[in-house]
């Protein structure tokens, strides 16, 4: 193998792929990042067996060939290089890949790249299109509610929901619950619904930051992998297996009390409240004050501590319905408020007791819901 590649690019494509490397495994080989050519192209790829990705970047290729490299020492050497031009040649007997940049010549031990793990390819005629920038912001406003412990395995990824011409993604830990629809770009001639790993997910939105073609969604016959097919990357990762909770069923149909309130004012006042309720189990008390003839309804939210004090913050709001005081996990409020996209919220409640309901105004795509906390002495 004989490649030549600019530096920027190369480092680009391995912090694309460097995050599905192993950091430790049984398989020595998934601590290794795949270099080979491809139709003129390099091709960089690596994997941890349940996530895998590949990206190809622009090269000279003299000649064929492939290799396997350790991640870590491949990803610091090159980033270490200055940039311009990187010459890389492999001597296939002993697998030794040696890498020129600039005045440096630095030779990496390989591994032959027949060990490496074959990663899937999507097959385009089965697949399913979505606009890159709604799939991304899908995506932002449900993996943050997927649990992050294994406690519950199945809560650790997003349902996604393929039903026509709409996608709906949902996510719960248990304390909050996301739900985002979309439309596709094709529809879908039979129901689907899978369980992606929310981690997965995350990575997708990373790297296709850049991307202006429609991402195509393939989900296998045996329904054990999802692939996605960006311009110069693929990403492949095993499904979830098992049945994912009857979200709908958590969200409230009806409410007592609602709130129309600025984001913007309502996060601002959130993250004030953080800072004194990070010593009370995060607890932030949300107060609705319905107005009247002459002054306009407000919320008032704060927290305090006995440590470290307390405050309070008061927001002009449209609020119908009876006043009432409930508790939110701050860290939640904030979560949901810096990925709602929309200038105001409602906040449906029923009473202290029952989970709160915050859409955008004015777009029904977009569910959250999140569970109250007890508040002393009550």
């Amino acid at each position: 193998m004989k490649v030549t590649v600019l530096q920027e690019n190369l480092a680009k494509g391995l912090g694309i792929v460097g995050r599905a490397v192993a950091p430790r495994s049984t398989l020595p080989v998934l601590g290794n990042i795949l270099v080979a050519t491809d139709e003129k192209r390099l091709k960089l790829a690596a994997t941890n067996l349940e996530l895998g990705i590949v990206c190809w970047i622009g090269a000279r290729v003299d000649e064929d060939g492939a290799t396997t490299v350790p991640a870590r020492t491949f990803v610091d050497l090159i980033n270490a290089l200055p940039p311009g031009q990187v010459d890389m040649d492999l001597a296939v007997r002993t697998q030794t890949l040696t890498v020129t940049g600039g005045r440096f010549t630095n030779n990496v031990k390989g591994v032959d790249a027949q060990e490496f793990p074959k990663i899937p390819q999507p097959d385009d005629a089965n697949a399913i299109h979505i606009k890159p920038e709604v799939l991304r912001q899908m995506i932002e406003q449900v993996v943050f509610a997927a649990a992050t412990d294994d406690s519950r395995p199945i809560l650790t990824g997003v349902l996604a929901k393929f039903s026509g011409k709409t996608l709906t993604m949902a996510a719960a830990d248990g304390f909050r619950l996301s739900v985002r629809t979309a439309e596709l770009e094709d529809g879908v001639d039979e129901p689907l619904e899978v369980i992606i790993p929310a981690r997965a997910l995350a990575e997708l939105a990373r790297i296709s930051g850049e991307e202006k073609d429609p991402i195509s969604i393939t989900i296998t016959p045996q329904r054990s992998q999802a692939l996605f097919h960006l311009s110069n990357i693929d990403l492949v990762t095993q499904l979830l297996d098992g049945k994912f909770p009857p979200y709908e069923a958590i969200i409230p149909k009806t409410s007592s009390t609602r709130a129309v309130v600025d984001t913007q004012q309502l996060l601002k006042a959130s993250k004030a409240a953080s800072v004194f309720a990070r010593e009370s189990s995060n607890i932030a008390r949300l107060n609705f004050m319905p107005g009247d003839d002459l002054t306009p309804g407000h919320i008032t939210i704060g927290a305090q501590s006995a440590e470290t004090g307390d405050n309070a913050s008061d927001l002009d709001a449209g609020i119908t319905g009876p006043g009432l005081e409930i508790a939110f996990n701050v860290k939640y409020l904030i979560d949901v408020l810096s990925v709602v996209n929309a200038n105001q919220i409602t906040l449906d409640t029923i009473d202290p007791s029952k989970p709160g309901v915050i859409r955008p105004v004015g777009d029904d795509s977009f569910t959250h819901v999140i569970m109250p906390m007890h508040i002393g002495g009550r």
